[in-house]
């Protein structure tokens, strides 16, 4: 007789069972998650309201910015409301959309990590190349290319996941669903699928990883060449941020995926999830922001002007 059963919906992992704590959880990833928000949507603003700012490495950091609220936004707000109403379920249809979304959002993310990596690499290793081989067509093409490519692979995953029988109940090991904790809960003999893609899509970031590790060989041997020491310091100031983001990224997403689940839970599952789900999304702005001059001047900038808007808008009330 098979044990078999539909699936209606699935039950996620709490941070605890006492009250104080899930306050806490609430707490803590609201304040996470705002400041994730807040140095994203700023990021967006500079970006798009000065006109200094309208240059492919900014062009791709405001695409980054988007996906780093879509990907946190996935995750984060329904853990939080579940710790807040004391609940742990999520629908059968709601954990296939925060699977959809949230491997499109960060498989996005790798990939303009690396479309990033080599626009840092032709700037600096090929300056008198870099107009004619990252002009406005080539970035929107790479950029559309990759939101394409993406939004493909991720309803290719999402279809090949969701299509297993789950036999192991509907206890997901994780704070949102999360494949290879779905993949625990899925039959013997029809999870295969799903395994290889998995397999797949390490190889495919190890790939990207390669590639950024390659672009950046070159780009520090060409720096290390630089004569002034304010021209090193400007392009290491530029490259060693990012490197630190992918890194982080990576190794975290990737010993996620690949390392074998255990039957239980582990402390050790939940705090790598943390790292390349929420952690990136907050750091991305913080690094970017306070390790670059323009977007520094630009949020200045605008700091200055909503001031000097709000003080006319006092005299004006004032006035009438």
């Amino acid at each position: 007789m098979s044990n078999r059963t539909t699936v209606t919906e699935f039950l996620l992992l709490g941070f605890s069972d006492v009250q104080e704590l899930q306050i806490l959880h609430f707490m803590v990833f609201l304040v996470i998650y705002l400041a994730a928000l807040i140095g994203n949507l700023l990021i967006i603003t500079v970006v798009v309201l000065d006109h200094h700012l309208h240059t492919p490495m900014y062009f791709f950091l405001m695409n980054l910015s988007i996906l780093d609220i879509g990907s946190i936004s996935v995750t984060v707000p329904k853990s939080m409301a579940n710790s807040l109403m004391n609940i742990r379920s999520i629908s059968y249809s709601g954990c296939v959309a925060q699977v959809f979304l949230f491997v499109f959002f960060v498989s996005a993310d790798l990939a303009f990590l690396t479309v990033m990596a080599y626009d840092r690499y032709v700037a600096i290793c090929q300056p008198l190349h870099y107009e004619r081989v990252i002009n406005r067509r080539a970035c929107v093409q790479m950029a559309a290319g990759v939101w394409i490519s993406v939004f493909l692979y991720s309803a290719f995953h999402t279809g090949i996941t969701f299509a297993v029988s789950f036999c192991g109940g509907n206890m997901v090991d994780q704070f949102f669903c999360e494949i290879p904790q779905l993949l625990k809960l899925a039959c013997s003999d029809t999870y295969l699928s799903e395994t290889w893609a998995i397999a797949f899509s390490v190889c495919l970031a190890s790939s990207c990883f390669v590639l950024i590790i390659v672009s950046y060989v070159h780009i520090f041997t060409m720096v290390l060449r630089i004569p002034a020491e304010q021209g090193r310091h400007k392009a290491l100031s530029t490259c060693l941020p990012h490197l630190t983001v992918v890194s982080l990224f990576f190794c975290t997403a990737n010993f996620a995926y690949s390392h074998p689940t255990s039957s239980s839970t582990s402390t050790l599952d939940l705090v790598v999830a943390v790292l390349y789900s929420v952690l990136p999304a907050v750091m991305n702005p913080v690094i970017y922001s306070m390790r670059n001059k323009e977007i520094k001047a630009a949020l200045r900038k605008l700091i200055a002007w909503m001031l000097s808007t709000k003080n006319k808008l006092s005299i004006f009330s004032l006035w009438l």
